[in-house]
């Protein structure tokens, strides 16, 4: 029931932001003054922050077995996000390493969260 729940809201929510995305890009694409095109740019954010609300309320609907799983794999993601990060800014200033875009650093953390979920679930097995 609360699986369902959470698709129908992030499913929802991904659909709108898609849909932001797509009239933002569209509308960028003319020449606009610089205060819309910053409001055009931000727009799909409207989206996100609905799919962080779905993400959030399915959270608080979980026991708290599942809770503590979550929240384990999230610590990891968020300490290994911070080294990763940290490290990759190090070598751009002392190696010449390429900058890292800040569009790369929540695909890491998501990647993080992940591995980070596979290692609590096999804790509580």
């Amino acid at each position: 029931m609360h699986d369902r729940q959470y698709f129908r809201e992030f499913g929802l929510s991904m659909l709108a932001y898609l849909a932001l995305l797509g009239c933002s890009l569209a509308l960028l694409s003319r020449t606009l003054a610089a205060p819309w095109r910053a409001l055009l740019a931000l727009l799909p954010m409207a989206g996100l922050l609905a799919v962080a609300w779905a993400v959030l309320r399915a959270l608080r609907r979980l026991d708290e077995l599942q809770r503590r799983i979550q929240y384990e794999a999230l610590a990891f993601a968020f300490a290994s996000t911070a080294v990763l990060t940290f490290s990759w800014g190090f070598l751009e200033a002392f190696v010449g390493l390429r900058r890292l875009s800040g569009f790369a650093i929540w695909p890491i953390m998501a990647g993080l969260w992940l591995i980070g979920l596979w290692i609590a679930r096999r804790r509580y097995r």
